[in-house]
């Protein structure tokens, strides 16, 4: 049996800690990731802000963090929702804080897929809103990351690997043992990042969401010495509830594979980036979007 075919840990602290940002919508990528996390293995603390999707066109969803919770927690994860408004630059420390105090331990997967998203172009963005799109998208995200660094103590040969698959549920009654994984280059630690390459029209959104990539790959060199992985992901075009039917045709028409992309395709990808077969898998920009042009 390999590692991605055992049955994941039971609820409790053998479960590694997934920090996952942007959770707001039953529908949307980050809950895909949530749960695909929680089936996998972890327990997911995970953040949201409702004031976001309140002035977006689909609304907020009552009770959605709830409902989150309780989905992953039938998974067998232990949970932790946390609202948290990323325009403020001492969220992260908070976000961390909580997450480690509610969970009992430290974060090991960091997957960083908030977003500020209105659209507007070159010649009638205000601003007001371009600040507002490098402060949640890049500037939050930079925090998010280096306080994750701050804090990670998952070196190889120093701390036990505890990436779901790599150690075995202990047998009833007993203690696992505490051995660390001293195989050289391992690393335990992950970080994902979600990105749009979608610019025209979309320009504040865009051009945060290029720093974003920057960020995360500076962190695949400048964590290496902690034993972690940073990846970018580029999701492509998955509905999830924004999209008019005009713009759904027409992005169905452009992928090759006649259809367009789901929460779960991207949940798949992460969930592979933050297993133990992912670890090799680092300082790269990936594009799961079924083939379709830029």
């Amino acid at each position: 049996m390999t590692n991605t075919e055992q049955r994941p840990p039971a609820s409790g602290p053998d479960r590694p800690i997934a920090l996952i940002t942007g959770v707001g919508r039953s529908i949307g990528i980050g809950a895909g990731i949530a749960r695909r996390l929680a089936a996998t293995g972890w327990d997911v603390a995970f953040t949201y802000w409702t004031p976001y999707d309140r002035r977006m066109e689909w609304g907020a969803e009552p009770g959605a963090a709830a409902s989150i919770e309780k989905e992953l927690a039938e998974a067998g994860a232990r949970t932790a929702a946390i609202e948290a408004d990323l325009t403020d630059p001492d969220a992260p420390t908070r976000i961390f804080d909580e997450a480690e105090q509610r969970l009992g331990g430290q974060v090991t997967a960091l997957v960083l897929s908030h977003a500020e998203s209105v659209d507007s172009g070159l010649l009638d963005t205000t601003v007001e809103a371009f600040d507002r799109h490098f402060a949640v998208n890049s500037r939050a995200s930079w925090l998010l990351i280096r306080e994750y660094g701050l804090r990670f103590r998952g070196a190889p040969g120093t701390t036990k690997d505890t990436t779901p698959g790599t150690t075995p549920s202990p047998t009833p009654g007993t203690t696992p043992s505490p051995t660390p994984d001293t195989t050289p280059g391992t690393a335990t630690g992950r970080i994902v990042a979600l990105t749009s390459d979608h610019t025209v029209g979309n320009l504040p959104y865009g051009a945060s969401k290029g720093a974003l990539d920057r960020i995360t790959l500076a962190a695949a060199h400048e964590l290496a010495h902690l034993g972690v992985t940073a990846n970018v992901v580029n999701p492509g075009p998955v509905d999830t509830g924004w999209m008019n039917d005009e713009l759904r045709e027409t992005l169905v028409r452009g992928t090759p594979l006649g259809r367009l992309g789901t929460p779960l395709d991207t949940a798949h990808l992460v969930g592979f980036l933050c297993s133990p077969e992912g670890q090799w898998v680092n300082g790269q920009l990936l594009k799961s979007n079924g083939g379709a042009a830029s």
